[in-house]
């Protein structure tokens, strides 16, 4: 597994360099080292270790993304979160420790959205029962990330049909969060959530649009009914809630108490 691992590196080496390894580093804000190889090089790398290694096992491939991760670079770390999406079928509620670990030492959206949205999303959406309660727990973490990761892992399955609860549940109370990236990751399951239900986003946010950031409310209404997504962004300025029904009034707050 080392040897693939370093297989990848000196492959990326090779198409990497040093102007985009600094403007990348610069532009994500990291500490890692960068080889400056652009996103699409580094999944073909990639897709050929999974093209000449389709038997992977499950072990095997625990090792090979530890040895990626193991090295502070940043193409590297990146291809590790790519083979364990590539091969997630692989992956079970036993990983999730090694999950969370890797989103704690990422340090940068580029890493995190990846695990978050590719591998705890397929994660969720084959195993919601025994996943979600994990992710509950994330939602209240004192790192950032890891609240971020507890949100973006609603993405896939949201956009593959599955109900919004989840993720309101846990969006419900980080809505007055001052974090960016966690405001922006509200913002951007509720987008997705508004392409295929609508009523029930703004249904949701129509109580809270005193409570929201506005890099949540631009994004969440983007998808909505034009005369909706009026309506909540002037309650939002205003900063109150948009007066509803007793009974939307009634499930928002035991939306809240869940």
């Amino acid at each position: 597994m080392d040897g693939i691992a370093d297989h990848i590196e000196q492959r990326l080496r090779e198409v990497g360099t040093s102007d985009r390894a600094e403007d990348e580093r610069r532009y994500l804000k990291s500490k890692l080292r960068f080889l400056g190889a652009p996103m699409g090089q580094i999944r073909a790398a990639v897709n050929e270790i999974a093209r000449e290694h389709r038997r992977l096992t499950h072990d095997e491939l625990i090792v090979l993304v530890e040895a990626l991760w193991t090295v502070p670079i940043h193409e590297r770390r990146m291809a590790s979160v790519l083979l364990l999406g590539r091969f997630g079928r692989l992956l079970g509620v036993g990983d999730l420790p090694l999950i969370e670990r890797l989103v704690r030492e990422s340090k940068t959206w580029a890493l995190v959205d990846a695990l978050a949205a590719d591998v705890l999303g397929d994660l969720v959406g084959r195993k919601p029962g025994e996943v979600s309660p994990v992710m509950d727990r994330w939602a209240t973490d004192g790192d950032f990330w890891v609240r971020r990761a507890s949100l973006l892992a609603e993405l896939r399955p949201i956009r593959t049909g599955a109900p919004i609860d989840r993720f309101i549940h846990r969006a419900d109370p980080l809505l007055e969060e001052k974090e960016f990236f966690i405001r922006k990751a509200i913002g951007w399951v509720l987008r997705e959530a508004g392409k295929r239900r609508p009523g029930e986003v703004a249904e949701w946010l129509a109580p809270r649009t005193h409570l929201a950031s506005g890099v949540t409310m631009r994004e969440a209404v983007r998808y909505l009914p034009a005369a909706d997504g009026k309506r909540l962004m002037a309650a939002y300025r205003e900063r109150r809630p948009k007066h509803r029904s007793t009974r939307v009034r009634a499930r928002g707050s035991a939306t809240r108490r869940r």
